[in-house]
């Protein structure tokens, strides 16, 4: 158990680290600042159950425990930036969990097959064992991506974010 959870632990650090796609109409105009973290149920001084965001670095992760991934970006250049496009995968040893995508300002679409494709949860299909076309599952996405819907000023930022369980 414990060198699976060492597994788990290389492989969200791994992903914590690989830096999310950006492409931007000015390039090198969009710093990103990607950031994970485990979300922690504890007591607060008045007894009551809350949960609290911890680095990944400074807790122990195991199955069953929740990633927040979140993803700032700003815009460097002097010019506004259009066509801001962020896209993270969903690691092979996560799980996404569904409805937890979030950004302001943005188009958010999933990928089932690698990232080739993407398209709204409504309207993402895949196919089931006998060949036959269904809707995707959230479980079964691999990778998320989230289109600036308006031009980012220079000095503008913002965030995406998303939740993820360890398999």
């Amino acid at each position: 158990m414990r060198k699976n959870l060492q597994v788990v632990a290389v492989v969200v650090t791994m992903a914590l680290l690989a830096p999310a796609a950006v492409w931007a109409q000015q390039k090198g105009a969009i710093v990103l600042k990607s950031v994970a973290e485990v979300e922690v149920a504890e007591k607060n001084e008045n007894g009551e159950m809350i949960v609290k965001r911890m680095g990944i670095d400074k807790v122990t992760k195991g199955p069953g425990d929740t990633v927040v991934f979140t993803t700032t970006y700003t815009n460097t250049g002097q010019q506004p930036a259009t066509g801001v496009v962020i896209t993270n995968p969903i690691d092979e040893h996560m799980t996404y969990i569904g409805g937890s995508a979030e950004g302001s300002d943005t188009r958010i679409e999933f990928s089932t097959d690698g990232g080739k494709t993407y398209n709204a949860p409504e309207k993402l299909m895949t196919k089931n064992a006998e060949g036959l076309e269904r809707p995707a599952r959230a479980t079964e996405y691999t990778h998320i991506r989230w289109t600036q819907t308006r031009p980012l000023s220079p000095g503008g930022s913002g965030s995406v974010s998303f939740k993820a369980k360890i398999k």
